[in-house]
């Protein structure tokens, strides 16, 4: 289970001048190219920037899910490839909370999600591919901080997220100042 060192976020300056501009507008001085399509908003209207910290998952797993959350700091958006399954939620209310407290800026999960109501009501970003009752299992295995694919696109550990009503984008940290 590779679990690699965990990216700084990306500077307050930055990342409040990123959520300022539409997801559009983003996509569009990205060529069109960087973002993840294909999620579920299941929060209102609270905007996600944020650096990925990044975990492969076994579909319907989330133990590493939990290590890698032990490890964010305030600024960090957690990034799960779950494989898409939908079979088990791999994140929940709990989750929701326990990220909140570590500062932990917002989910990203191609997988299943569950107590979609709560994410609603506190206006947590949460995107998923969709929802589940099924609790998960935590047995393993998985990766931190590897790169992931999520719906297709590959998001790298450290990459900046945004998001807004359209969808989300990913790209390096280093394109931040340009765009």
């Amino acid at each position: 289970q590779p679990i690699n060192e965990v990216s700084p976020p990306l500077p307050v300056h930055l990342a409040d001048a990123l959520r300022d501009i539409p997801v559009a507008h983003l996509s569009d001085n990205l060529q069109r190219l960087s973002g993840i399509c294909g999620l579920q908003r299941l929060h209102r209207t609270a905007k996600l920037v944020g650096t990925a910290l990044t975990v492969k998952t076994r579909p319907g797993d989330n133990l590493l899910i939990y290590k890698a959350l032990m490890m964010a700091s305030p600024g960090h958006v957690l990034v799960v490839d779950g494989a898409g399954d939908l079979t088990n939620a791999i994140v929940g209310e709990l989750l929701m909370l326990y990220a909140r407290e570590r500062g932990c800026v917002g989910f990203v999960i191609d997988g299943a999600a569950r107590d979609s109501g709560a994410f609603l009501q506190a206006d947590f970003p949460c995107y998923a591919r969709g929802i589940s009752h099924r609790g998960p299992y935590k047995t393993g295995p998985g990766a931190i901080n590897v790169p992931i694919s999520v719906c297709g696109q590959v998001v790298q550990p450290g990459d900046v997220l945004v998001d807004d009503e359209d969808g989300i984008v990913s790209f390096p940290a280093t394109a931040a100042e340009d765009l």
